[in-house]
């Protein structure tokens, strides 16, 4: 590979937040937050809306995740204009 132009493949925490989920894996996505592993070691952590321990395909319970008020967003963009 050629040096200085790929980007930094670390340790990363991706936490799932509504399912009280976290697992380690690598990542060149990075954060300001960080949090101490099972190893005592600190990673920085990402929250994730879904992960498998809350999607329903996996867990097999439908819920709605509505972050963003989708209707809303839709009047918003595309609602009649007064």
């Amino acid at each position: 590979m050629k040096p200085g132009i790929h980007p930094t493949y670390e340790k990363v925490i991706f936490r799932d937040k509504s399912a009280d989920f976290a697992f380690l894996t690598r990542s060149t996505r990075t954060s300001d937050v960080a949090m101490t592993w099972e190893d005592g070691k600190e990673y920085p952590v990402i929250d994730v809306e879904i992960s498998s321990a809350s999607h329903p395909f996996y867990t097999g319970n439908a819920r709605v995740v509505d972050t963003a008020g989708r209707v809303e967003k839709f009047n918003r963009r595309y609602g009649k204009k007064k």
